[in-house]
């Protein structure tokens, strides 16, 4: 089994004109380093906003006022988070040949679920 992996990142920034941008590298240069370093930071500014929400949340003060803005932080955080994933997800190696899938129309199971294991994990 050989693995492959996509040639392209998505980075976590767009173009000026709103269009997303990609970057086709081995994955070790500057670039890479910076849209990395970029991802941690949106990451943790989720993660902090997350805090603060919580707080605002359970302060029962909050105006709606205040509540709206978290809001509008917390819909762009999501939104940055979901960029990350995308992007990270993208990027997982695929197997050219994985002996755990199973073709539906040489499913002699039965209609069984649930994961299938290689002939040798058996003995």
């Amino acid at each position: 089994m050989t693995i492959t992996t996509r040639a392209v990142r998505l980075l976590p920034w767009s173009a000026p004109d709103g269009k997303p941008c990609y970057l086709s590298s081995d994955g070790y240069g500057y670039v890479t380093r910076v849209a990395d370093n970029v991802e941690a930071v949106q990451l943790g500014m989720a993660g902090d906003l997350l805090d603060h929400v919580g707080e605002l949340l359970t302060d029962g003060e909050a105006t709606p006022d205040q509540l709206r803005f978290a809001l509008g932080c917390m819909s762009q955080a999501l939104r940055d988070t979901k960029r990350i994933a995308d992007s990270r997800g993208t990027r997982l190696p695929v197997p050219d040949d994985d002996p755990g899938t199973v073709d539906e129309e040489e499913d002699d199971s039965g209609g069984g679920e649930g994961p299938w294991l290689p002939a040798e994990a058996f003995g």
